[in-house]
């Protein structure tokens, strides 16, 4: 079986957060440390790594590389203006015909997930991880519910997301030329027309985006800490 290339987006100012939460401390490692060691881990089915990030932090990006994800190296991108751009420019680094785009404040990811989402992305030619929508949810419009909508039929969407090369960067590529603006690359494929398979992400994958998002994942490291124990 082929590798695949993981493109991290670890480019992000942190405005929400309040700082720099890439490197905030989590359990004794910077956010960043816990992507990095999960892609580095052989079962994640990941064989070369691109971060991308702020030129001023590539030196201490690939140190961390080098220590927890020693056998991929870790070439490091500088970011684009948006997101969008910055996982655009990590995957025209990259060399391997299946991708995996990750962002780089998701410190839950695990090997075994990326393995997952890899593996419907081999079948259907794109894929993300999901989870249930636990809350009921509505269309809310000037302060007002406006129409309830059916939990069973919805997800939140979670990276991993994974991708043909090729198919990925023409996604990108259209929607540069289209100027169409979407949260995450598996929008951009879906407005090609081409199906995404959605694969049961974790709830503890948490997007690091307030300092309360934090404490939780701390929480939660502390308790599967014991829990192995």
């Amino acid at each position: 079986m082929s590798g695949a290339s993981a493109v991290v987006a670890a480019a992000g100012s942190g405005t929400r957060f309040g700082g720099a939460k890439l490197w905030a401390d989590l359990g004794g490692s910077p956010v960043l440390a816990w992507v990095l060691r999960a892609l580095g881990d052989p079962a994640s089915g990941i064989s070369e790594l691109v971060v991308v990030s702020d030129p001023r932090d590539h030196r201490r990006v690939m140190e961390i590389g080098s220590e927890v994800a020693p056998r991929l190296g870790c070439l490091c991108v500088a970011g684009g203006e948006r997101r969008q751009d910055s996982v655009r420019l990590g995957v025209e680094a990259g060399s391997q015909d299946l991708v995996l785009v990750h962002d780089g404040a998701r410190p839950g990811l695990t090997s075994e997930l990326t393995a997952r989402v890899l593996a419907a992305a081999r079948r259907v030619g794109a894929a993300t991880a999901c989870v249930a929508v636990s809350d009921s949810t509505a269309r809310v419009s000037g302060g007002l519910l406006e129409e309830m909508l059916d939990r069973s039929r919805l997800a939140a969407i979670q990276t991993p997301q994974a991708f043909s090369r090729e198919l990925l960067l023409e996604a990108h590529r259209s929607a540069l030329r289209d100027g169409l603006e979407a949260d995450d690359d598996a929008a951009l494929v879906l407005a090609l027309g081409h199906q995404v398979a959605a694969v049961p992400g974790d709830p503890r994958n948490l997007k690091v985006t307030r300092t309360e998002d934090l404490i939780a994942l701390r929480a939660w490291l502390l308790s599967a800490d014991r829990a192995s124990r």
